[in-house]
């Protein structure tokens, strides 16, 4: 491969791209770089003076697009309905990113709130945001992808997959079984429809963002908080991760270079994974 074809698996001109959850800190970054990247881009949320500010730092003499479609990636609904806004627009979605989740301080654990007495509520809230958040969205944009027998899915897990995190089970127990899904999802698409359809998963490690930026770091000092220096002692790198810090895997699996890579979950965590404390 020469260094030409070797810089066009990158060029996404006429790709249209949705993220969901793509006003979000680490999400907003991909919405850029692929904007950048000549992609039409679909941010799908329910945040729409967030979208509309991010939208506003794009030139309007960049070749890529991003357009906001509002919809809930729990209500099966408000998703068709975007569906129709989007096909309208821009036609199919050739590659989906599923960056909709998050915790609920209501579902973490706490001196005062124990295990025993989260509230089901506030469990099942964090459940079907990560998990349902992701299925729905790959049925209603994937049934396009399986009848035209090509196309991308990246979904969002997270290094609590891997380690469940303390004080937050129920993010710990829904972001594994994104990446369950997302293998089961893979073999099922490449078996039943098409080895062309691949789907694929980034597990972040601990990155800063407005969600648990408190838990973290000390909101009057900035100091890291006993929580966020134990994460660093653990993390060999010895920092938290950037939004940027996401982006080289984000557009290796969901470009034509990644090929033949289909059910992975990699992680970018800075080491936390491959480190065992000693």
């Amino acid at each position: 491969m020469n260094l030409e074809e070797l810089k066009s698996l990158y060029d996404f001109s006429d790709r249209t791209i949705l993220v969901t959850g793509g006003t979000g800190v680490l999400a907003s970054e991909m919405v850029r770089a692929l904007v950048g990247c000549n992609a039409n881009v679909v941010i799908l949320g329910r945040k729409a003076e967030a979208a509309k500010k991010l939208i506003s730092e794009f030139s309007s003499n960049t070749k890529g697009r991003a357009l906001y479609v509002h919809a809930d990636v729990v209500e099966a609904d408000t998703l068709l309905q975007a569906k129709e806004i989007i096909t309208a627009e821009f036609g199919v979605v050739d590659i989906l990113i599923n960056a909709a989740g998050g915790n609920h301080t209501s579902a973490t654990t706490k001196p005062d709130l124990s295990f025993f007495d989260l509230p089901l509520d506030a469990l099942r809230y964090v459940g079907d945001l990560n998990l349902l958040g992701t299925i729905l969205p790959c049925q209603i944009f994937g049934r396009d992808m399986a009848e035209r027998g090509e196309g991308v899915i990246l979904n969002v897990s997270s290094m609590n997959a891997y380690r469940p995190i303390t004080r937050i089970p129920a993010y710990s127990a829904s972001k594994a079984a994104v990446s369950n899904f997302t293998q089961w999802l893979a073999v099922h698409m490449a078996q039943n429809y098409s080895p062309k359809i691949r789907v694929n998963a980034i597990a972040p490690g601990f990155f800063l963002t407005d969600q648990n930026r408190f838990l973290l770091t000390d909101k009057d000092t900035g100091e890291l908080t006993p929580r966020g220096q134990s994460i660093l002692t653990h993390t060999p790198m010895n920092r938290f991760g950037t939004p940027d810090d996401l982006l080289g895997a984000t557009m290796w699996l969901i470009s034509p270079a990644s090929a033949f890579v289909t059910g992975a979950v990699i992680p970018i965590d800075g080491g936390f994974s491959a480190f065992s404390g000693v």
